[in-house]
């Protein structure tokens, strides 16, 4: 999987590490290697972490690293695994794309672990490729980069790009690369070794099932909040809404009432406003842009609501935080 194997000696990966990466998904790529070395007893893998510059990194947790190198100096891995977090596209900018097209370019195999994708996406390297990026970003992803074949799965591997959620997924795409280099066994006992009991396909879902993020288990109920989660940038209609899922307005309504203790307009529009939100923090798209792809019908009416749920103005939204 992860670059041709060598014939005597480690493969070598590097990991790009970007401000504000999510270190449980840098360290739940580099333990299922380090496994795979203890268990096999050989140097299967060898791994060092790169920045850009070669400067020290700090996670999204407040944690600092020291890179090994700077990209300029990585010139033998076999493929580089960019690591982000939160807010990537602050941290994109030219030297990141030249560096990330001159691995490209000398036959490096990339990858992209939590937000990395979108740095991949914006060196033009995922054009062709399928690929995914954490749950949260989805859908500003595809906003940024409509022609990108996005998918919510937990992580892809398309030729010699490999890209993946975050989280802890990382252990799941480590484990199936391990497979695919070393066999089942090992990877099945690297598994084991990290009391990870069940390992996750490629095309796993990211995020759970409506009916356990919510609790909730009446099946027109749970249709419902999927129909708004689906159509968050047409706004449907609640009438539309009721006849879709079998019910009248007023049943729909009583479902709502006594199952949340809301109406389903304001929980459509908190899903509205909950996807308004990410697509401030995580893009450049104007106010205006925003509140048409969340179902408003003029940005005033936007920033009215917005300000009413959330205490504060969408521009606001944009003022870094930790």
């Amino acid at each position: 999987m992860f670059g041709k194997i060598p014939a005597n000696r480690a493969q070598k990966i590097g990991f790009l590490l970007m401000p504000d990466f999510s270190m449980i998904a840098f360290t739940a790529c580099i333990e299922p290697l380090r496994a795979a070395n203890r268990l096999s007893r050989k140097p299967l893998y060898e791994w060092q972490t790169l920045s850009v510059d070669g400067e020290s990194v700090t996670a999204s947790n407040k944690v600092t690293i020291t890179p090994d190198n700077a990209c300029v100096n990585a010139h033998d891995c076999d493929v580089i695994f960019v690591c982000a977090g939160l807010r990537p596209a602050r941290f994109l900018d030219q030297s990141l794309r030249g560096e990330l097209r001159g691995f490209s370019l000398r036959g490096t195999h990339l990858g992209a672990v939590c937000t990395g994708s979108e740095a991949l996406a914006y060196a033009g390297l995922l054009t062709g490729y399928r690929c995914t990026i954490h749950w949260e970003n989805i859908e500003t992803f595809k906003e940024v980069y409509p022609s990108l074949n996005i998918t919510a799965t937990l992580f892809e591997i398309d030729r010699n790009r490999y890209t993946c959620s975050g989280g802890t997924a990382p252990i799941d795409m480590m484990i199936h690369g391990i497979k695919l280099d070393h066999g089942e066994v090992l990877a099945l006992n690297v598994a084991e070794q990290l009391l990870h009991n069940f390992i996750r396909e490629p095309h796993d879902n990211q995020r759970m099932a409506i009916e356990h993020r919510t609790g909730i288990h009446h099946p027109k109920l749970l249709a419902s909040i999927g129909y708004m989660e689906v159509h968050i940038e047409q706004n449907m209609s609640l009438e539309k809404l009721a006849e879709t899922v079998g019910l009248s307005l007023r049943q729909l309504e009583r479902l709502f009432k006594t199952q949340l203790n809301t109406t389903p307009g304001k929980y459509y529009l908190n899903l509205r406003l909950e996807r308004a939100r990410h697509f401030l923090r995580q893009t450049k798209m104007s106010v205006t842009e925003i509140s048409l792809a969340t179902g408003f019908n003029s940005a005033s009416n936007f920033s009215r609501s917005y300000r009413t749920h959330y205490g504060h103005t969408p521009n606001h939204e944009r003022t870094p935080t930790v």
